[in-house]
């Protein structure tokens, strides 16, 4: 981390905290108090299990919850400019040109009744004021060959695309405004190993390529291993360790972390069991009292059951929401 440690800072989020309302039910803690940087050039990796507020942390960066999410608290700025305290219009000259999310799902994302060509076109032309048409189709050709796509094939329908192909035309897509942030919503969701492969390649190359930064929210603890600089490891709404990726992978401090850890194939001793972590996640309706994840951890003492930890920093970029890293 010491080459990015210099490098600018873009995206620095702070005390994050989001609700989901619904009449008649008490208020769903989504994020609480979740705070990270992302510099120029970094790739983040944000994991954890299903519902942890990974999404949601995303979806709140760029201002594009559902009805029902609040923003409670905290900050989001992104090069100086705090995104929250923005109009809706210009937040909207935001996304694309400085942030770009590439969505989970590429075919659900995708529209089906219009041409891939189009649907990229459409973002060169709201932020990018073109006029020119042939000028946009040169660009949505030049976009589609970055990403290993013909780009003759711009006129084609996403249904004419296999499902790895949507994925790299989502991440054209994404790279149309030439941002400098890009999400990354579980980009590899439902296609075979060797395209996810490709299409992880691909997100490193073009970050090599345009300078880009990366958050990339995934289940793969490999991918994150292997890709990532730093990784925030998020439960049931909170951040539960957030360090460099050698910290997290060889000296995790948070339980949650190791049991994580320890769920994922270790390819250098295949004969090691796999463990599972006992229980689900929290109803983010109704928390526990206490640490949230004190139901299943196996190292739970009795204050782990009334206190929620604060984040601790046993040194220097390494923040850890555990008791036992109180004194580290």
């Amino acid at each position: 981390m010491t080459h990015l440690g210099e490098a600018p800072v873009l995206l620095d989020v702070r005390n994050l905290s989001v609700d989901f309302v619904s009449p008649g039910a008490p208020p769903a803690h989504a994020l609480d108090n979740i705070s990270f940087t992302l510099r120029e050039g970094e790739r983040l990796g944000v994991v954890g299990e299903s519902g942890c507020g990974k999404t949601t942390l995303m979806l709140s960066i760029m201002r594009l919850l559902p009805a029902a999410g609040r923003i409670t608290r905290g900050e989001i700025h992104f090069m100086g400019r705090d995104l929250l305290w923005l109009s809706e219009s210009g937040m909207a000259d935001v996304r694309w040109k400085n942030i770009a999310m590439i969505f989970q799902g590429a075919m659900n994302a995708l529209n089906p009744v219009h041409t891939v060509g189009d649907q990229i076109a459409e973002a060169i032309v709201q932020h990018n004021f073109l006029t020119d048409k042939r000028a946009i189709h040169e660009r949505v050709a030049e976009l589609l060959d970055l990403v290993g796509i013909a780009g003759s094939r711009k006129d084609q329908y996403p249904h004419q695309y296999s499902g790895g192909m949507r994925q790299r035309a989502m991440i054209a897509m994404a790279l149309a405004c030439n941002p400098q942030v890009v999400i990354a919503d579980e980009p590899t969701t439902a296609l075979d190993v060797m395209i996810q492969a490709q299409i992880l390649e691909l997100l490193s190359t073009l970050r090599h390529k345009l300078g880009l930064a990366i958050m990339l929210v995934t289940h793969d603890l490999g991918v994150v291993a292997d890709m990532c600089d730093s990784v925030l490891v998020m439960y049931g709404g909170v951040t539960a360790e957030y360090s460099d990726v050698d910290t997290i992978y060889n000296d995790p401090r948070h339980p949650y972390t190791r049991e994580l850890l320890k769920a994922f194939p270790n390819l250098s001793n295949p004969s090691d069991k796999l463990v599972s972590i006992p229980g689900y996640p929290p109803r983010l309706n109704a928390l526990p009292p206490g640490c949230r994840f004190a139901p299943r951890c196996p190292d739970a003492f009795d204050r782990c059951h009334a206190e929620q930890p604060s984040l601790y920093q046993p040194r220097t970029f390494h923040k850890v929401s555990c008791f036992l890293a109180e004194s580290s």
